[in-house]
């Protein structure tokens, strides 16, 4: 295995002055790598598309489902009950009532629990809100295939030359490429 020091950017312009950057530190081409980063969820990991085989903010849909057909039934029974008092006096729309309640008190009300992935909680830094290690930024990434000697000193140019969430990695570098690259994997941070 490789010792990797990467580092992200936000266009291929601060990337490939990144790179020129290096270079004059004596870094050399083989050395060097440039790629994009896909946003989290466009990596394709399986069949079906995606990264992860269930999005992490579904994690609490069903409960909130089930709370909105609860609050759906009770709310249909309730206007089953004045209009059955004012109209028609059948247990059938009672019935009706409730059921139609609590089917469509089931979308908003799991939505309710997707919405914004648990908000009530204060994320983590690393970590998404359902506690998962959070994934690697989209962006323009800048790798350097270095001796264990020579890390800190492309990770200071690194974050000299502006680059965000400065990070360490071991993998296999072939070709002049990270062959082995994972945007999923978890961020391995740094310090300079």
């Amino acid at each position: 295995m490789s010792v990797i020091v990467a580092s992200r950017f936000t266009t291929f312009d601060h990337a490939e002055a990144a790179i020129d950057r290096l270079h004059s530190h004596g870094f050399v081409d083989e050395d060097l790598s440039l790629f994009f980063v896909n946003p989290g969820g466009q990596h394709a990991r399986f069949s079906v598309g995606g990264d992860r085989f269930a999005d992490p903010q579904s994690r609490w849909a069903s409960l909130g489902a089930g709370a909105g057909a609860a609050a759906g039934a009770i709310l249909g029974l309730v206007l089953a009950i004045v209009f059955s008092a004012l109209f028609l006096r059948s247990m059938l729309v009672l019935a009706v009532a409730a059921g139609v309640g609590a089917y469509v008190g089931t979308l908003p009300g799991a939505l309710w629990q997707t919405r914004g992935g648990g908000r009530g909680r204060q994320p983590d830094i690393g970590h998404d809100p359902d506690g998962t290690p959070k994934a690697r930024e989209s962006g323009v990434l800048v790798a350097v295939h270095v001796s264990p000697e020579m890390q800190q000193e492309a990770a200071h140019v690194l974050e000299e030359a502006g680059g965000m969430e400065v990070e360490r990695a071991n993998g296999r570098w072939q070709d002049g490429k990270w062959a082995d690259f994972d945007p999923t994997q978890t961020v391995e941070p740094l310090r300079t």
